[in-house]
This record gives C-alpha cells, structure tokens and sequence, in this order.
C-alpha cells in the first residue's frame, strides 16, 4: 500500500503504472472509502448550512438526503455504513486466496490474523463508543460493546471465511440463504413474547434477542441495538455482494462487461429491494433483507461510477484527493469521537468567523472542520503512515 499513490502532481504516470501493476489494489477504492468517511467528518452538515443561507429548497432535498431515516425508509446517510462493508467485501474479493492450496501453518497465520483483527475492531469499537464514560464502572453492564466497528469486523470475517473457502456459486446460495431465513424469522416466526411480525424496537426479534442476549448497554439505552446480534447476519450480506464484485472485476478483463454486470445487477438489487420493501420493510435500524438489498445496490452503483472515474479514465488527481481520507479511515473515524475537531476550528479560526453573519459562519465552520481534517490525513499521507489493521 505504501507504493501506490503520490501526492505530486506530475507524477500522475507513476501512479497509473503503480496501480496497474498490482490489480489487487485500486485507486478507485481508496477513493470511495474516503467519500464516504468525508460526510461522517462533518459535511453531511454543509447542505442545511447551504438552504439556511440561501433559502433554495434544492438545498433542503439535499439536507433531507443527509438525515437518517426517522424508521422505515432509505435515504442516502443510510448508506454510509454499508457501503463501508461492501468496500471491505470487494477488497476480499479482488486479493481472494486459493487457501485450498494451503498448508496447515499458512492456514492458521490467516485464521489468526483475520481472528485478531476481528478482536482489535471491536476494541476500537468500544473506545469509539466511550465504552468506560468518565472511568472505569465497577458495573460491567454499562459498557456498550456493541458499535459500528464491530459490526465492520464481523461481517468482515465472516465473508473473508466464505470467500476463502467457496466458490462464487456457493457464496450466492450464503447471502440468499442468510437474507431468506431472516426475513422468515422477522416476519413468521413467533418470538418467546409472542410476538409475530413486529418491526419495532420492544417486540421485534432484534429487541427480544437485544434483551436477553446482549452484554452491557444498548445504544442510548434503547429496547435493541442498531448494531445488535441479529441484524450482523444480513450485514454479512452486504460483504459477500461486495466480495462478488470484487471477483467480478478479477476474473472479467473487458471492463465494459466488468462495468456492464455490476450495473445491472446492482440495479436489480434495488428494485428488489423496495418491491420487497411493500411486504419487509426498508429499515436500516434492524437491517431487514430488504434494507441489504437496496443498500447493495446502491454501493454497487457508487463502485461503478468510481471504478469508472479513477481506474478507467483516470481522473488521479481527484481520486487521490478522496484517497487521502480512505487510506486511514479507521484512524479518522475514531478521533471524529475521541477528539475534539471543533474546539480547534474554534480556537484557530473564531476571530476570522467573527466578522460575518450568523448562517455564513456556520457554513465556513463546516468548511473549516472538514479541512483541517484532510490536512491531517494529507499529513499522515505524505508520509506514508498508515493505520491498518
């Protein structure tokens, strides 16, 4: 990873032979990475500073665009998360290991690995989460030990040991599996309470199992988590659709056809998606089957268009500028939680921000924020420091 990518600009043809030379790695990945991590730094918040400023509704759309769903639905801040682990999914795939030709030792170096990032992921997670508040608590429970992390690790190594074991066919009878009999228990299948097709937090099966199997708190205290046990298994989904891409673009050489494929399965993936939705709701808090599907879809869409942009035409420059985030978006995320990107904005730029209105400085602010944080990456970057795990 250290060889890829250059920040000089003249340098646009080392990075194209780089790139080219390791088909494993692509710029376009890094790049969607880095998207995606840039709306959780701060500039989901730039469009309502937009429609605030400027009162145009086109604004506002986007706003809405940038909200969580309140429940049932699907709006672009919806995708952030799984489209993180669909980019895990197709790394997966492109570097996927024949270990069927393995000896036993090379065999357990990368259950040990992979076991080991899994651990290390949801230790992350739990500091991310603030896990111990203000100090250690004698009391155990209040460590919320579910996070985003986690749920990233496990749908990880789960679809690492599909892919390293089975052929594609065998991975697509994984997800349909998985997806078909949680819709089954989520919509047929009584709970203890007696509950019966309930897509709530009480009395669904993610609460009813939440309550009784969860260690520790839930987030905000909340009858289910949104990264609780149940809804890690159509996650997985989401890595094994990512991991097929990922193959996809592997064993296919034309890249029309490569493109072709992955379009129009990504697109039957979303009106699937929300014509199940009619019946099995689109809901990112409970990760319905229907949630995964449209999700998938869309990910894989978003991989097209970069795929297109940074490793077919090229565009390196902005793709490197993406880049910069993806390639230590583990690290960012954490210190988005463990430090204080704002208190710093504010104390370098507060007199500056001072002269003007109200609504401005709010959208410079987020400017700003979002600025210093690249800078850091761009520093990390530039010399070659990488937080991987």
């Amino acid at each position: 990873m250290k060889e890829k990518y250059s920040t000089k600009v003249e340098s646009n043809s080392e990075i194209l032979k780089s790139t080219e030379s390791n088909p494993d790695r692509l710029l376009s990945l890094d790049a969607l990475r880095g998207f995606d991590m840039i709306w959780i730094l701060g500039a989901e918040r730039i469009f309502v500073s937009l429609f605030v400023l400027t009162g145009w509704s086109f604004f506002q759309d986007l706003a809405v665009q940038f909200e969580h769903s309140q429940w049932h639905g699907f709006t672009f801040y919806d995708l952030i998360f799984p489209l993180f682990i669909f980019i895990s999914g197709v790394t997966l795939g492109l570097s996927r290991r024949q270990i069927a030709s393995f000896a036993q030792s090379q065999r357990q170096a990368l259950y040990l690995k992979a076991t080991k990032r899994l651990f290390i992921l949801c230790i992350l997670g739990i500091l991310y989460n603030h896990g111990w508040g203000q100090g250690i608590p004698a009391n155990l429970q209040e460590i919320r030990y579910a996070s985003v992390l986690m749920r990233i690790g496990v749908a990880w190594f789960f679809t690492a040991m599909i892919v390293w074991h089975f052929n594609l066919r065998i991975q697509f009878i994984f997800g349909f599996t998985i997806l078909l009999s949680y819709w089954l228990l989520q919509s047929f299948v009584p709970t203890p309470a007696g509950g019966i097709g309930y897509f709530n937090l009480s009395d669904s099966w993610n609460g009813w199992v939440d309550q009784n199997f969860l260690p520790g708190a839930t987030y905000q205290h909340q009858s289910a988590d949104p990264e609780g046990i149940l809804s890690h298994f159509p996650a997985i989904v989401n890595g094994i659709a990512g991991a097929i891409v990922g193959q996809t673009v592997r064993l296919i050489k034309a890249k029309k056809k490569q493109i072709g494929i992955i379009s129009i399965a990504s697109l039957l993936c979303i009106v699937t998606g929300f014509f199940w939705g009619l019946v099995y709701p689109v809901n990112k808090f409970l990760w319905t089957g229907s949630f995964s599907l449209v999700s998938i879809g869309y990910s894989g869409l978003l991989f097209v268009l970069f795929y297109t942009m940074f490793d077919i035409l090229h565009w390196k420059k902005l793709g490197i500028f993406f880049a910069i985030i993806g390639c230590n978006a583990v690290l960012l995320y954490l210190m988005s939680s463990l430090f204080d990107w704002q208190y710093l904005v504010n104390s370098i730029m507060g007199g500056i921000y001072s002269m003007f209105s109200e609504h401005a400085r709010n959208l410079l602010s987020i400017a700003t924020l979002v600025l210093i944080q690249w800078l850091f990456a761009l520093f990390l970057f530039s010399r070659r420091w990488f937080f991987k795990i």
